[in-house]
């Protein structure tokens, strides 16, 4: 029995280094194919590395794709309208050649060498270029010729006052033709962005049940507490509110970005556009009819009065498309109970310019046709009908109204 054990142990003991020896063996044998798995390993580390930095690389060139497209949402320096239109025929001789931006401009950039105005061919028109409220202006010399093309340009490097600031980048370039006639009447009144709106005031905006708003409805600095008697329901944004009264929107200084900007903007527009008005000279008439207008027929033109207007019978105002009535009344404006102001010749509401520096009051019934720049307030009473704007420095009282936008 000790023998079979003696044999048993060493045999065992053989078996176990046979055991380690095969291993050896074997482990040498697949050497090779394991140091390639190793090595593929590594080498899948690597390539798992490279795809996870390529990945990296192509996640930060897709943030900066992002970041590009971010960037590039945001509007870019442009012209957004020019007078006359592209391609407009039977342009005025006596007009300015005006371009619109959408951003606030580089004064400094905005000269004769950077908008220029040629025809015939390329030939330069003499002439003064200004700048205001997004506004340049080509003012000819003398009036363009009749039946001529003409070209006008905007250079590529015009610049606006952002930080860093951007320029135009390319020309912008439109051309019109002349007709034969003149214009009637000054030029209009640059509104600005108060033209976003058929109700605009700084105080306050009042209605009684039955107005009817057609277009969109402002107030700044006052809060929205202070447009009354809309019913008005915030919007979801929180910029604007709606009301069944309103076929528009409604806006006040204290709702959410970029409504507020957005409102201060306006309101200096219409400070600026009143100031405009308030300031041409060399009027056409002057205390025409002592002030009182009712029942008779107005040319285009400058009108000046050192004192209030008022009108107790119908009035008209004959003129063409074109023709251009500005209005400067010193005190107030009163129009009585049932007169209407009649637009004939094919005359417009949005050339038809009311700036008063005392109270603007349109009795009950009343239909009147034109643009109100009031420096104080603006009452329509019962049942009177504005086609036009009403543009109060101070409030805007209605009672049960039509006020509707001109037509553009």
């Amino acid at each position: 029995m000790k023998i079979f054990g003696k044999s048993s142990k060493y045999s065992s003991r053989a078996l176990c280094f046979s055991m380690v020896i095969l291993a050896a063996l074997v482990t040498g044998c697949g050497g090779s194919d394991n140091n390639k798995r190793k090595s593929s390993s590594a080498s899948s580390k690597v390539s798992s590395s490279v795809a996870v930095s390529s990945t990296a690389v192509s996640s930060t060139a897709m943030s900066s794709t992002a970041s590009s497209t971010a960037t590039s949402t945001t509007a870019a320096l442009a012209v957004v309208v020019t007078s006359p239109l592209n391609a407009a025929v039977g342009v005025r001789l006596n007009r300015d050649v005006t371009a619109t931006f959408n951003a606030a401009m580089d004064t400094a950039t905005i000269t004769t060498t950077t908008f220029v105005v040629t025809g015939p061919g390329t030939t330069a028109v003499a002439g003064a270029v200004t700048y205001a409220d997004m506004v340049a202006t080509f003012n000819p010399t003398s009036d363009l010729q009749a039946n001529t093309l003409y070209t006008a340009t905007i250079k590529s490097n015009v610049m606006n006052v952002a930080t860093p600031a951007a320029q135009l980048g390319a020309e912008y370039v439109w051309t019109f033709t002349t007709g034969a006639a003149l214009a009637q009447g000054p030029e209009p009144v640059n509104l600005g962005t108060a033209g976003n709106y058929v109700i605009l005031a700084k105080s306050a905006i009042s209605t009684t049940s039955g107005s009817a708003i057609v277009g969109n409805v402002g107030l700044s600095p006052a809060a929205e507490s202070f447009i009354t008697g809309f019913s008005q329901t915030r919007d979801a944004t929180n910029e604007f509110s709606l009301s069944a009264m309103v076929t528009g929107k409604i806006y006040a200084a204290n709702m959410t970005a970029p409504t507020p900007t957005l409102m201060t903007t306006a309101v200096g527009d219409m400070e600026i556009a009143y100031t405009d008005a308030a300031g041409r000279s060399l009027p056409d008439f002057n205390e025409h009819a002592a002030g009182s207008i009712g029942g008779l027929t107005l040319a285009p033109g400058l009108y000046k009065w050192g004192t209030s207007v008022s009108a107790v019978t119908d009035v008209t105002l004959s003129g063409d498309a074109d023709a251009v009535w500005i209005f400067q009344i010193a005190q107030d404006l009163v129009i009585g109970n049932g007169v209407t102001v009649t637009l004939s010749g094919g005359a417009l509401a949005k050339n038809v310019f009311w700036q008063v520096a005392g109270q603007a009051t349109l009795g009950t019934t009343v239909a009147f046709k034109g643009v109100i720049m009031s420096k104080t307030q603006i009452v329509l009473q019962t049942g009177a009908a504005l086609t036009g704007r009403a543009l109060a420095q101070t409030a805007v009282t209605l009672d049960a109204n039509a006020v509707t936008a001109p037509a553009l």
